[in-house]
């Protein structure tokens, strides 16, 4: 199967490439040329005029629970179906479907429920499991139900462990025995988070020394910055070695923050996530998370004691968020929403990128970043 993507104007973390064509061959991405010195295409090419049009590697959301009224932790075949269907509707094309904290059985039925996802859904495509909690701090839960809340326990992470299904973890790592667990999950490929956490600077400089690489929505459900204790937002910002999750929706995190994050870390250590939750893309209401009712109003979504509980945020809107809120170019919001995540799950060169060898997962856009067409693995697919 050999498809040329001709007319369009091709975004990469440094550079826009104009008067190209971009040529995929088996699901990959095999070259890109100019297009003055491409010969006539190859018998049974299919060609795709994307002229006027901006072509993307496709978005990668590292950290949602759901949209679309589905939820991760519903643990269905639908509800996982449905999610893929909403987020590819927004330009990602790869994911991680993320738990909340609950109880083992609950967190196993989700794992299995992934494990179990068809590979070729017609959607975005589960890239494995992010398992936010349940070993977080009692402090900092935000809106993680507190009765499941619980120090991490060997005979319970090792079998989720074992199940290969766990891509990414969010956990604080002041716990007792969470340095263990950090050790076991990365000697395992398993990429690790601080996240509703009270760490200090030392605790997440000894977290890092055994394979934590990530703060998961930074600045949110952590301590703020302290001039004489750093804490987990000191490390997060000096630490060459940890990504920074946040969410670009202007609640979250004040644009200005945001800022400070980017000149801080560079593109290249600042990963926009949406930590959406199922009310995503539907309207104000009531809705579930974890078991508890959550309020949505203005498409801001709290439980009943006022804490923010995750967002409605979709990953196309904060790529514009960040370039508004910060001034960043297109290029390096994209890349935050695409080359950055894949090289915080180990996945660079292969996923958000659009370069030789690289799977060809690709979206054509327009100027406002509308989705106009997707290609997953080079074959085009239909949007719902």
């Amino acid at each position: 199967m050999r498809t040329w993507i001709y007319g369009g104007r091709i975004i990469t973390p440094a550079h826009t490439i104009d008067d190209s064509v971009l040529i995929i061959e088996n699901g990959k991405i095999s070259a890109i040329e100019a297009r003055r010195q491409v010969a006539t295409q190859p018998p049974e090419t299919e060609l795709i005029d994307a002229e006027g049009l901006l072509v993307l590697p496709g978005l990668i959301d590292i950290h949602v629970h759901g949209g679309a009224g589905s939820d991760t932790m519903d643990a269905t075949p639908q509800s996982l179906a449905q999610m893929s269907t909403f987020f590819l509707q927004h330009g990602v094309t790869a994911y991680l479907p993320t738990t909340i904290t609950h109880q083992g059985e609950a967190i196993d039925r989700a794992l299995e429920n992934v494990s179990s996802s068809p590979v070729n859904t017609g959607g975005a495509q589960p890239l494995g499991l992010h398992m936010e909690g349940p070993y977080l701090n009692r402090a900092n839960r935000g809106a993680q139900p507190p009765g499941w809340l619980r120090d991490p326990d060997p005979a319970e992470y090792c079998r989720w462990l074992d199940t290969g299904v766990v891509r990414s973890v969010t956990l604080a790592p002041e716990l007792p025995g969470a340095l263990e667990f950090i050790q076991e999950g990365a000697r395992r490929g398993v990429r690790f988070s601080a996240g509703h956490t009270a760490a200090t600077f030392a605790q997440m400089q000894q977290a890092a020394d055994v394979g934590l690489s990530l703060t998961t929505h930074t600045f949110n459900g952590m301590p703020g910055l302290h001039h004489r204790e750093p804490g987990v937002v000191g490390a997060a910002l000096t630490d060459e070695r940890i990504y920074c999750e946040v969410i670009a929706d202007g609640i979250h995190v004040h644009p200005a923050v945001l800022r400070l994050l980017v000149r801080a870390k560079g593109v290249e250590r600042v990963v926009l996530v949406t930590d959406a939750m199922r009310a995503a893309g539907l309207a104000d209401g009531e809705y579930d998370l974890g078991g508890q009712i959550v309020s949505v109003r203005a498409g801001v979504a709290r439980t009943a004691t006022g804490e923010l509980a995750g967002s409605t945020l979709t990953l196309d809107s904060a790529v514009r968020n960040i370039q508004r809120f910060d001034g960043v170019t297109l290029n390096q919001a994209v890349a935050m929403a695409t080359a950055t995540p894949a090289a915080a799950l180990g996945l660079s060169g292969r996923k958000g990128a659009i370069q030789p060898g690289a799977d060809a997962d690709i979206l054509l856009v327009d100027s406002n970043l509308n989705v106009k067409a997707v290609l997953l693995g080079g074959k085009r697919i239909t949007i719902q």
